[in-house]
């Protein structure tokens, strides 16, 4: 739920959607789907350092196999 005081953006997708497994480590540091040297994990884990340290947010991922994926982004005004 937002209150008037904060902003929630939304991005999603109808893709394949994120496995369980993948999903539980998303925002950890390093972790990655590529294949090795070819990302460094570090995209979605300082996204959500900057969310939620930087502006005392919060920054989820709501997936459903098969349905696609889901990012939002909330944010205090």
């Amino acid at each position: 739920m937002v209150s008037e005081n904060q902003i929630k953006i939304s991005i999603a997708d109808n893709g394949l959607g994120v496995p369980d497994t993948t999903l539980t480590r998303l925002f950890d540091p390093f972790f990655t789907t590529k294949d090795v040297g070819k990302g460094s994990g570090l995209g979605l884990s300082i996204s959500y350092q900057i969310a939620t340290e930087l502006h005392q947010g919060k920054l989820d991922c709501n997936s459903t196999l098969g349905k696609g994926a889901e990012f939002v982004v909330t944010l205090p005004i």
